[in-house]
């Protein structure tokens, strides 16, 4: 539960260390027990594709962010609802670009090892992140942020 008088969201684990931290684990993994799960052409072709997804939302978001005047990392408080660029169709798009670039990274490596591990990954952002920042932000900006719950789905 977060302190009510916590300045920012509390997370357990930063995000992109949790994402990158498992991911090297199962290419890790895959590099001494190698699994693969795909033809390596196809491998190459569904990983560059996902990889190429996660552009779609990152980047735009992290952009939306600095136009909201918003802090980009969680260690600070957040001082703006951001409704704009990817923001408009999911409540974590920078969540969702890290899944996808995880995903990606894994296909095209043809790492089934760190495939396995992103369910985990995504409980624990579910978890550690996603419900820690929710109640936060319903915190800071009351009315405003349940209505853009309303609004935007929480993924996609």
């Amino acid at each position: 539960m977060i302190d009510e008088t916590q300045k920012v969201a509390g997370m357990g684990v930063p995000p992109p260390l949790l994402y990158g931290g498992t991911l090297g684990l199962g290419l890790l993994l895959h590099r001494f027990f190698p699994r693969s799960m795909l033809p390596r052409s196809v491998a190459r072709v569904v990983g560059g594709a996902l990889v190429g997804l996660s552009f779609l939302f990152g980047p735009p978001a992290l952009l939306a962010m600095r136009r909201a005047g918003t802090a980009l990392s969680p260690d600070e408080p957040t001082t703006a609802i951001v409704d704009r660029g990817p923001f408009r169709s999911s409540r974590n798009p920078i969540y969702l670009s890290f899944t996808l670039l995880y995903a990606g990274i894994a296909t095209f490596a043809n790492a089934l090892w760190a495939l396995l591990f992103l369910p985990g990954v995504l409980v624990l952002i579910h978890r550690q992140v996603v419900d820690r920042e929710e109640p936060y932000l319903e915190r800071v900006f009351g009315a405003e942020y349940l209505r853009y719950q309303q609004r935007v789905r929480r993924w996609m």
